[in-house]
């Protein structure tokens, strides 16, 4: 037997936190200017207890080919995203109404 989460007390490989921290969150994706004018995708509103955002940001790096960073409890994507990382986030299982691009 595997070990057991915290919060919900099933095993890791069963637990649906993650799934239904997911569906519960409110977020945000925004554009930044970062150092020398360079565009900067941004994304608030993940909570991190309960969603693996290392795992996230580096499908996200992967899949846009772009580098990033956690900065501020925020995903940092180099470039401007903000259509495609909706797409990429309702993929990975948040709801498509609980995300805003401003």
């Amino acid at each position: 037997m595997g070990e057991i989460c915290p919060v919900c007390g099933l095993p890791k490989e069963i637990c649906v936190c993650e799934k239904t921290a997911k569906e519960e969150q409110k977020i945000v994706i925004y554009t930044i200017v970062g150092k020398f004018k360079k565009k900067i995708t941004a994304i608030s509103g993940i909570d991190q207890k309960n969603v693996n955002v290392k795992k996230l940001l580096k499908k996200f790096k992967q899949k846009l080919a772009c580098g990033g960073t956690i900065k501020n409890n925020e995903l940092w994507l180099q470039g401007e995203h903000k259509e495609k990382l909706k797409d990429l986030l309702v993929e990975e299982g948040f709801k498509k109404d609980q995300i805003e691009i401003k």
